[in-house]
């Protein structure tokens, strides 16, 4: 299976469904296009995995560098389309990006997942990932006084 990127404002308007389907919260295609040409100023890649010419497995990722990783790969968005799902496609996405930051110096992937969504952990541990440890966040609220 191909990998392909998505770069411009028609490529990523084309993935917008699919990306709907993990971020429920996207208002429109509109704001969507606009929010990932952000990201892509950021370092952010979108790539997938098409079939009849749609998008039906996407990843959102950036090659970054910490003290905690080094130089790593690290995955915003995965998704695959209910219509698809159980397929492998997810992991042969996962694969390529791992080629890919293989490619780039990277020595690892990285990516975060609710402690709720159980479904997606066994999927990850099944295709070799590792539980490193919580992610914490803290909303910031207009006006909170710090």
């Amino acid at each position: 299976m191909k990998i392909v990127h998505y770069d411009t404002p028609t490529e990523l308007a084309r993935c917008y469904p699919l990306m709907r389907e993990l971020r429920f919260r996207l208002a429109d295609e509109a704001a969507f296009i606009t929010q990932a040409q952000r990201q892509q100023a950021q370092g952010y890649r979108l790539a997938g995995i098409e079939q009849d010419g749609r998008p039906v497995a996407l990843a959102g990722y950036r090659l970054l560098e910490n003290f905690i990783h080094g130089r790593f790969c690290y995955v915003d968005d995965l998704v695959t389309s209910a219509t698809t799902r159980s397929q492998g496609l997810g992991a042969v996405l996962l694969n390529g990006l791992a080629e890919r930051a293989l490619e780039q110096g990277c020595g690892r992937i990285v990516l975060d997942t609710a402690l709720s969504n159980q479904r997606a952990q066994k999927f990850y541990q099944r295709v070799g990932y590792s539980a490193l440890g919580l992610h914490f966040y803290r909303d910031l609220a207009e006006g909170e006084t710090l």
